[in-house]
């Protein structure tokens, strides 16, 4: 037996230390910025939990309990190697553990972008020469229970930090303490086991943000320490936090067979990956948590940002799904006047009798809608200076589109041999040659047609567990397709590398990073009310990086110039996701829609640099009055600040902005200006308590908003 060492590994801006050899499975101790000091408190071997635990039929947990921990195949994994590499943007740590009653090889890799306070992970599972083939139920991407002593702090101290999110109510973020969400207190000692409570996390389908987000932290209850997380899948996936005899555990999840009926076999020809996951870590409380993992959603996204143009989309409150050439043409001169430069042409454009929901698949313009075809509309888009774009639903096929029986069986989500329907939709099955073909004829010639720049790729409906076609288990087919979607994308967007696409499923439904380190926006809500958008944009940068962040900014000619700034500013501090019948408006009226185009394009190469804030709390963003805000990484750079005061709202606010603490600071109003007739907000500084006072009009309207700058 092989005495038990201590690994540490630097990876970009991360440090790691594992716990290797022994009569003990590989157990990852520490995680911590580079720079930050040892641990608070000596990481215990006996406290940490195995860095990868495996449930497989006919091995189990002991003792038995619904968690991801205590598996038998976990315990005994065995420490065989472990190898470091590095190119110019990513350094590599390769950890490789055997159990030797299953024959399971398993690999845990550890991948960290230069400069970078985070590390992503996954774990590989083959089976050794000779073993028996193995039923895999589920596999940890990673587990650590390194938070504990790296903050150091008892399960007592620490906090847990999660979302939910639905349709129209996205992004709503709370924070409680472990004891409170399930890490019962109990002893441990007395019962000789440790406690069996969990605090579970789950999402199910495809609708990888349809319910919960696969982001979320720990925080000390000081906000002294922090580690944060995602998961990055586009379908079903889990986390859970628990308390071990000694320590607690974090464990990082795809699909699994008790929430996701998934599982798969292990053989000497076929092995396993599991989903990736990001772990990022802070000295600080929530804003630096989700710094961190801002920095790496940028790492993630290296090579693939692209440019980030104002985009109008005829929807939202605007055509609904109904365009024609005759409401279209003047929305695109107006949109042009506005400083837009991509027009998209939104749901609708292929419908010929208005029951178009089950009968898409077909994505052929309609001849009612453009009598004078869609190239009328793309040629006067092109004319003013824009970038066409359209919105598009390629994986589903209505049950009365004729693609529906022109295409097998085979190409379709099944279950016992027939069609999953879906609210009047078949799904394709991106498994199949036959479904890939299909949406790459669709899109291919879409580009080739009409010179498409701009998709809008929409997903409004979810195919249940899964797909068993070809005798899978339902979440072992839904797995395949996911990944087989993304193969489909990464390929899409080799043979058309100038393609822009924004990532919308119902809104946000599928807002997570294996879509989004691919694709260049995301929409961020379909919520139509302005008065209830607020508290989903000031959230949004948690989960979302602020340049991708598409907030809908939908001004109408009837509203007020506070009302139409105060739904404007909702998208000048993202990505402005323009829309509103702006031709309709009166030249001042458009004026006002000009200037926040013209500060968001000021602004917009900062945005992309910047760290997402919230200095009235991210846990506590649904107020009468909302606030975000964007700073420089460096020191002393500069800061951007969104507020919106709603009905209900008193007229004076003060703003903690705590990393400008003791600086001298000039705060400025960069939209709406005085020049658009908006009311004038006082703005006063606090340099000893850092902390930013606004006085609105007491008499002045009841929503409103401002853009400002802290220079």
């Amino acid at each position: 037996m092989t005495a038990r060492t201590r690994l540490t590994w630097q990876g970009g801006n991360a440090r790691l230390t594992f716990g290797i050899g022994g009569d003990l499975p590989v157990s990852l101790l520490s995680v911590r910025p580079a720079g930050a000091g040892e641990p608070a408190a000596p990481p215990e071997e006996a406290a940490a939990p195995p860095l990868v635990e495996l449930q497989a039929l006919g091995h189990g947990r002991f003792p038995g309990s619904h968690r991801y921990a205590d598996s038998t195949v976990g315990a005994r994994l065995r420490h065989v190697r472990h190898e470091e590499s590095a190119d110019a943007s990513w350094a590599e740590l390769r950890l490789t553990q055997r159990d030797d009653v299953s024959g399971l090889v398993v690999t845990s890799v550890f991948r960290a972008a230069h400069g970078v306070p985070a590390v992503r992970a996954w774990t590989e599972v083959t089976l050794a020469p000779g073993a028996e083939e193995v039923r895999l139920q589920a596999v940890t991407s990673v587990v650590t229970g390194a938070f504990l002593a790296d903050a150091g702090r008892p399960v007592d101290g620490m906090d847990v930090v999660c979302a939910d999110s639905d349709w129209v109510a996205e992004s709503r973020w709370r924070r409680a303490p472990l004891r409170e969400v399930g890490l019962v207190a109990m002893d441990p000692e007395a019962h000789h086991h440790a406690s069996r409570s969990r605090f579970p996390v789950t999402s199910r389908s495809s609708w990888s943000t349809g319910e919960r987000l696969p982001t979320g932290a720990v925080v000390a209850a000081d906000d002294s320490w922090a580690l944060a997380w995602q998961i990055e899948h586009n379908g079903a996936w889990h986390w859970e936090l628990g308390e071990r005899r000694a320590g607690a555990y974090l464990a990082l999840l795809g699909p699994t067979d008790a929430e996701h009926q998934w599982s798969t076999v292990v053989t000497a020809d076929a092995g396993f990956t599991t989903v990736p996951v990001s772990l990022a870590v802070a000295a600080g409380g929530v804003d630096e948590a989700f710094g961190a993992l801002t920095h790496q959603r940028r790492a993630l996204r290296a090579g693939r940002s692209g440019t980030l143009p104002v985009v109008f989309n005829d929807y939202m409150n605007t055509l609904m799904g109904n365009p024609t050439t005759a409401k279209l043409l003047p929305l695109i001169d107006a949109a042009a006047e506005a400083g837009a430069e991509y027009f998209c042409v939104d749901a609708g454009w292929y419908d010929e009798d208005g029951h178009w929901w089950d009968s898409v698949g077909e994505w052929r313009p309609s001849a009612t809608r453009f009598p004078g075809g869609l190239g009328e509309v793309v040629a006067r888009v092109r004319e003013r200076g824009m970038v066409p774009g359209l919105w598009l639903e390629p994986e589903v096929v209505g049950v009365r589109s004729p693609m529906a029986g022109r295409l097998p069986d085979e190409a379709f989500f099944q279950r016992h041999g027939r069609r999953v329907v879906e609210h009047g939709r078949y799904h394709l099955d991106l498994r199949h040659p036959a479904a890939r073909a299909h949406v790459d004829g669709i899109v291919d010639g879409l580009v080739e047609e009409f010179g498409v720049g701009f998709f809008k790729f929409d997903y409004n409906i979810m195919p249940g567990a899964g797909t068993d076609a070809g005798g899978c288990a339902p979440g072992e087919g839904l797995l395949a397709h996911n990944r087989a979607h993304l193969e489909w994308l990464d390929a899409l967007l080799d043979r058309h590398p100038d393609l822009l696409i924004e990532n919308c499923a119902s809104g946000a439904m599928r807002m997570d990073y294996a879509m989004l380190s691919r694709l260049h926006l995301q929409s961020t809500s379909d919520q139509q009310n302005p008065l209830l958008y607020p508290p989903i944009a000031a959230a949004a940068p948690a989960s979302v990086l602020p340049e991708q962040a598409g907030n809908w900014a939908y001004t109408q000619p009837e509203m007020s110039v506070e009302e139409s700034a105060f739904t404007l500013a909702t998208g000048v501090l993202g990505r402005l996701y323009l829309s509103g019948h702006l031709n309709r408006m009166a030249p001042e009226q458009l004026a006002l829609v000009r200037a926040a185009v013209a500060v968001h394009k000021d602004l917009r190469e900062e945005i992309a640099g910047a760290l997402p804030f919230w200095p009235l709390g991210l846990t506590n963003a649904t107020g009468p009055w909302v606030a975000t805000g964007l700073r420089a990484p460096e020191a002393g750079g500069g800061t951007l600040l969104t507020v919106w005061r709603r009905p209900g709202a008193d007229p004076e606010l003060v703003l903690p902005v705590p990393h400008l603490r003791g600086a001298d600071v000039r705060p400025e109003v960069l939209f709406p200006g005085p020049e658009t007739g908006a009311a004038e907000w006082t703005l006063a500084w606090d340099a000893e308590r850092g902390e930013l006072r606004l006085t609105s009009p007491e008499s002045g309207p009841a929503a409103t908003a401002r853009v400002i700058r802290l220079r």
